[in-house]
């Protein structure tokens, strides 16, 4: 048996790659998830998995994950799944299509103009509605994959991550919580008693490795990657820019851990800490940056079913191809070299 943890990054609809990943891990048996953490996308794909595996093992959180993205917009019924792919323009084709329609671009420019505080409670997250049905006694259940959440405190502005009993809508709906789109998610933090503001997760911790890092947690960590770390071309017009400014600032939390994760290997490689002092963690990623690329912020912000089934199937075939090629990785050694990353 094969025991890893996993980090599941936001993106919003984006996030469909993360379930084509998760779909393709969950129906190998040798694989078994101890630990989950997850931010905004990857807190929903994560909540699903783990409360349908306390139902109903691997088949429960397959069924549940199915569930999520149904009620995001998806089409999960396989007798029509295979027609909307071949139907349909390339994704690259699509997400233009999508980025310069006169709804999005007005959409858009209303976002930009205004604060969602204008609008009063008439601004809600569609996603509220999905959250409320989860089933939050086999969310928050001592059984199956540890669950970690990350929000982001508004006042401090520092990382805030909710496990366990901790756990309810309002913390997830918090990890979601895009600024220029919703009002802050404000409840009382079961660890301070007090009640705080919350913003997305992704500003702090995208997601949050730290907690993954526990002695009773395998070593090997498992980054599903839906942010790309580099775009060749140069962004230019301002949905562009803003996109990939989104893209670097959700990216360096993440980045930032991947550093101290590489310079405590090095200093256990070389013997300046002794080996069992600190945990010796084992990286690999997921990730398919070719297709991130050729989608844009406004395929991340409008689920539509021809990108979200172009994204399952991308993350289906980016896990079978990790699994072939570092399946016997795991426990061993690292498939990613973080050395070569940030040199």
């Amino acid at each position: 048996m094969k025991r890893i943890n996993l980090a599941l990054q936001g993106g919003g609809a984006h996030g469909a790659f993360t379930w084509g990943v998760l779909n393709r891990l969950l129906q190998d048996d040798d694989i078994e998830i101890a630990a989950i953490s997850g931010t905004s996308a990857g807190a929903l794909n994560a909540a699903a998995l783990k409360s349908g595996w306390v139902a109903n093992g691997r088949a429960g959180a397959l069924a549940n994950l199915d569930w999520l993205w149904n009620q995001i917009g998806a089409v999960t019924d396989p007798q029509f799944t295979p027609w909307i792919g071949a139907a349909s323009p390339t994704a690259e084709l699509w997400a233009k299509a999508l980025k310069y329609s006169p709804a999005y671009t007005a959409f858009d420019m209303t976002t930009r103009m205004f604060s969602p505080y204008v609008y009063g409670p008439a601004m809600q997250n569609p996603l509220a509605k999905i959250v409320k049905k989860f089933h939050y006694d086999a969310v928050c259940a001592g059984t199956g994959p540890a669950l970690h959440i990350c929000a982001t405190n508004v006042r401090s502005g520092k990382i805030r991550v909710f496990t366990g009993d901790e756990i309810m809508p309002e913390v997830i709906m918090a990890s979601a919580c895009l600024p220029s789109l919703f009002q802050a998610v404000e409840f009382e933090d079961p660890q301070t008693g007090t009640v705080e503001a919350f913003w997305d997760g992704g500003y702090t911790g995208n997601p949050a490795l730290f907690p993954l890092f526990a002695n009773d947690l395998p070593d090997d960590l498992l980054i599903v990657n839906i942010n790309p770390l580099y775009r060749e071309e140069l962004p230019m017009d301002s949905q562009s820019i803003e996109n990939r400014v989104n893209e670097i600032s959700f990216n360096s939390s993440l980045l930032r851990e991947l550093r101290a994760i590489e310079f405590v290997k090095r200093l256990l490689a070389d013997g300046s800490i002794k080996r069992g002092t600190m945990k010796d963690v084992l990286v690999h990623m997921i990730a398919d940056d070719a297709l991130m690329n050729a989608l844009n912020v406004a395929t991340k912000t409008i689920p539509t079913p021809v990108i979200l089934a172009r994204l399952k199937e991308a993350g289906e075939a980016a896990a079978d191809a990790f699994l072939a090629q570092h399946k016997k990785d795991i426990g061993k050694r690292s498939s990613v070299n973080l050395t070569e990353m940030f040199n």
